[in-house]
């Protein structure tokens, strides 16, 4: 069996690799866009996953000129439009089944 490996990030280089600030990645924590892990030192580390998110989250910032709360909303909207998509897309594909079967 091979162990998979995850790749996490302490604060300073999440914010290198995402260009947010310290103080900007606290809200953001605080809003729940990204939800960091805790070390047994009690330092916050992130998952290469919260670094696509960020970056996500920076560039609707930049685009749309929204605070960080505004971004919160955005990005709850769109992964709500993603998963009603997904059951949308099975709901159809049941219902093809249904029909022709």
């Amino acid at each position: 069996m091979t162990e998979m490996t995850v790749t996490t990030h302490t604060v300073s280089e999440f914010c290198f690799y995402t260009g947010v600030s310290e103080e900007d990645l606290l809200e953001i924590v605080g809003l729940g866009v990204v939800e960091p892990q805790l070390t047994q030192t009690e330092h916050w580390i992130f998952a290469e996953n919260d670094v696509v998110i960020v970056h996500r989250a920076a560039c609707l910032r930049r685009e749309l000129a929204l605070d960080w709360p505004g971004i919160a909303i955005v990005l709850t909207l769109l992964e709500n439009n993603r998963s009603l998509r997904s059951k949308n897309i099975q709901l159809e594909q049941r219902l093809a089944k249904f029909i022709s079967g």
